[in-house]
């Protein structure tokens, strides 16, 4: 099998002669009208675990995930700071708490000072996201694919950051039509 692929600008044959083709980070045209490709990490700030979901190198599909568990707010700059420069990340997203009204949450000032903190951190602007029904959604999630209780813990602000991300990137598709 041989694919031709487009790696940073350059067209490429890649053919490993055994049928099966892998390759991790590849672009593609998406049309003159839609924005450049780019990596887009959501976050999912908690008191204990912050999840974070990174896109795939053409800004259409959620992919890595992966939980902070720290209580202290530097340790997770931190580490969102290590992951941006890791995955070479150009558009941070963060959630943002909203009532089911619209109005903001009574932690909206909590977030909005760490999206501050973290936008000097990593020297790029922070969108607040409505991050209404993410967390539920993300326990359905996890109790429909058949996880404990104890597995869920574990993993569902990665889940919750992912569908942030899922969302934003939704919006930014239709937005560039």
């Amino acid at each position: 099998i041989t694919i031709y692929i487009i790696m940073q600008g350059n067209l490429s044959e890649v053919n490993d002669g055994k049928g099966i083709v892998f390759f991790s980070d590849f672009l593609y045209s998406r049309g003159k009208n839609r924005r450049d490709v780019m990596r887009v990490m959501a976050v999912d700030y908690g008191d204990a675990h912050t999840g974070v979901a990174i896109s795939d190198p053409t800004g259409l599909l959620a992919g890595t995930v992966t939980t902070i568990h720290s209580r202290k707010a530097e340790v997770v700059l931190e580490e969102l700071a290590k992951l941006v420069k890791e995955y070479q990340v150009e558009e941070l997203v963060m959630g943002f708490p909203r009532n089911m009204d619209g109005t903001e949450g009574p932690r909206a000032q909590l977030y909005r000072e760490f999206a501050a903190r973290l936008e000097e951190c990593t020297g790029m602007a922070v969108v607040l996201w409505d991050e209404r029904r993410t967390t539920v959604d993300a326990h359905r999630i996890l109790f429909e694919a058949g996880k404990n209780a104890k597995k869920r813990k574990k993993t569902v602000d990665a889940v919750a950051a992912s569908l942030i991300l899922e969302g934003y990137l939704t919006f930014q598709r239709q937005k560039n039509r």
